[in-house]
């Protein structure tokens, strides 16, 4: 398992890049290639950011035991 600075960095690139993607796509969806999608995209970021990010501090444990869980492992270090 990553100590816990390493996966704190991880969230913080991982939940940047998917809240760029996923507010990008859909309000490219929402909009199509407009001047308005290109003003409403970062302003769609600048919410959806903190929130991945709040909410991934929350959900990581879960997801990380489930994944587990399925595989049939133990954590590395665990017992």
């Amino acid at each position: 398992m990553l100590d816990k600075k390493t996966l704190l960095l991880a969230q913080v690139f991982i939940t940047f890049m998917m809240a760029s993607l996923m507010s990008g796509i859909m309000s490219l969806i929402a909009l199509g290639p407009t001047v308005e999608w290109l003003h409403v995209w970062p302003w769609q970021f600048a919410m959806a950011w903190p929130i991945a990010f709040t909410l991934t501090i929350f959900t990581s444990k879960i997801g990380i035991g489930l994944a587990i869980r399925l595989r049939g492992k133990k954590p590395i270090g665990g017992r």
